[in-house]
């Protein structure tokens, strides 16, 4: 799947995002989910960011598939994540 940069006006906790795109005349639609994690709130903490993040996204809702990683900042990471198609 090709990759196209949306901008997001604010990045807030907990934001779901419909995308609708035409592709050759072909409507089809997306759903995003971003959410804003807190390093503190690591399933099994770890200094190791990394390993905090592969758990975050091991136990995430199994609808959801990882999208895009963001930059981290000392407080949280922002990860977006697109719904699987049924």
């Amino acid at each position: 799947m090709g990759i196209i940069g949306i901008d997001i006006p604010e990045l807030n906790e907990d934001q779901d995002i419909e995308v609708e795109v035409k592709v050759n005349g072909i409507k089809k639609q997306y759903n995003y989910r971003v959410e804003i994690f807190y390093w503190e709130e690591c399933p099994y903490p770890t200094d190791d960011r990394v390993e905090c993040i592969r758990q975050l996204v091991k136990n995430y809702d199994q609808n959801w598939d990882l999208a895009h990683i963001g930059l981290p900042t000392d407080e949280y990471i922002a990860i977006t994540f697109r719904k699987k198609r049924v």
